[in-house]
């Protein structure tokens, strides 16, 4: 029995459904064993991008929504570190004005429900070294002038030229000395008339700049107008005196801001006009607990004399200038005073003098004149009286004269 038609071997349908078969038993999805896969490709480590601003003190970062924890920290060159810790929301830090000049390094860390993230922040002063100024100080006098200085820089190009900003503690202003104080061209000092901007505590940040170098370092302190004010001398200063002291009263100076007693110290001054060279007497120290007074030894007749005081803080002792010269006492009280003193010692002299003369006669009487003979009592004994009289030859062997005295009977007694 015939079979029915036949397909050649190469005909196109065995190709075609041959090559659907292999790709079914090639397919992956298909195959028992799986895909071998490398290792994941790490992504970016995330950053917090910490940055700082010096003029607002301000180190701020990139806020992470799942952060649960965050703290900061500002630590200057060779001094302690300064903490502080901001709110769950904030994502910055806000310090208190720092010295800047030699550098500082702040450190932030956030803190999530899956690790902790850190970032260090080094903050340096650019510019060639030994350009910045130095030997930067104020000096508040007479409460409402204020004169700062400095030194150039020892590598300063010669065209440096220095410009001082102050700003006050609360950040609220900032300005530039409006009078500076030249030298060969160079800015060295600064001179304000008004302080009324400035708080306890300021900043002040002193930069350069030069057409020879495209850097100069900076120079920035922070000062305190308490340390840094001169008093004024004190006013009013009177003088009563009495028999045995002097009196010596006075103001208290005009600070910039008002004082208690015991804040102030004060030094005097008291010396003799017509006091020899070499022969000043020491300062007096008295404390303002003592009710701006003090009493000076000195009884009358007393010589002119001189009071100056000056007036200083009882913590920083930083002596302010001397008030006016104030007199007390005579010019004829000082020669009446020498006279006295020249007829003390005249006076003395001449008593010595006559005491020595009296006791070299007492010395020559005595000589010409020796002792009486003392008489001698025997009426006890022998009813006779001896006189014994030591001549200079007695005890020499010499025989010795003995006057006898007989009794005689009175005419009353009937003889």
């Amino acid at each position: 029995m015939p079979w029915g038609p036949s397909c050649p071997v190469g005909s196109p349908m065995v190709l075609l459904a041959t090559a659907l078969l292999l790709s079914m038993l090639l397919d992956p999805a298909l195959l028992l064993t799986p895909e071998p896969r490398g290792p994941p490709t790490p992504g970016p480590e995330p950053a917090l991008h910490a940055r700082f601003d010096p003029r607002a003190m301000r180190l701020a970062w990139d806020c992470r929504e799942d952060a649960t924890a965050s703290r900061c920290a500002l630590t200057p060159r060779g001094g302690d570190p300064v903490v502080k810790k901001p709110r769950k929301q904030e994502c910055w830090c806000n310090f208190e004005d720092t010295s800047l000049h030699r550098g500082v390094l702040l450190e932030v860390q956030v803190n999530t429900s899956q690790r902790s993230f850190r970032e260090k922040v080094l903050y340096t002063n650019p510019g060639a070294e030994g350009t910045a100024a130095r030997n930067f100080s104020c000096v508040i006098y007479d409460v409402d002038f204020m004169n700062c200085t400095w030194a150039r820089g020892p590598a300063a190009p010669a065209d440096v030229q220095y410009f001082l900003y102050i700003r006050d503690s609360r950040r609220k202003q900032e300005r530039e000395c409006p009078r500076y104080t030249p030298h060969l061209g160079t800015h060295l000092g600064c001179h304000l008339r008004n302080l009324s901007g400035l708080t306890f505590r300021n900043y002040f940040l002193l930069n350069g700049s030069s057409r020879a170098t495209a850097r100069i370092q900076f120079l920035d302190s922070i000062l305190s107008t308490k340390e840094i004010e001169r008093y004024g001398p004190p006013a009013n200063v009177s003088i009563s005196c009495n028999a045995t002291s002097c009196l010596i009263r006075w103001d208290t100076p005009r600070t910039r801001r008002a004082l208690s007693h015991r804040e102030f110290q004060y030094q005097l001054d008291v010396q003799r006009k017509s006091a020899p060279p070499g022969g000043r007497s020491p300062l007096i120290e008295v404390s303002g607990d003592l009710g701006n007074r003090y009493h000076f030894p000195s009884s009358e007749p007393r010589s002119k004399h001189v009071v100056q005081i000056r007036a200083a803080d009882a913590r920083a002792l930083q002596w302010g200038s001397w008030s006016e010269p104030v007199e007390f006492g005579s010019e004829d009280a000082g020669g009446s005073l020498l006279l006295l003193y020249l007829l003390v010692v005249l006076g003395t002299l001449l008593t010595a003098l006559g005491l020595g003369f009296l006791f070299k006669r007492f010395l020559r009487v005595q000589t010409l004149f020796p002792p009486v003979p003392q008489i001698k009592d025997k009426l006890s004994d022998s009813h006779q009286i001896t006189w014994a009289e030591f001549t200079p030859g007695a005890g020499k062997g010499d025989p010795e004269e003995v006057l006898a005295v007989e009794e005689v009977p009175r005419p009353s007694d009937g003889v």
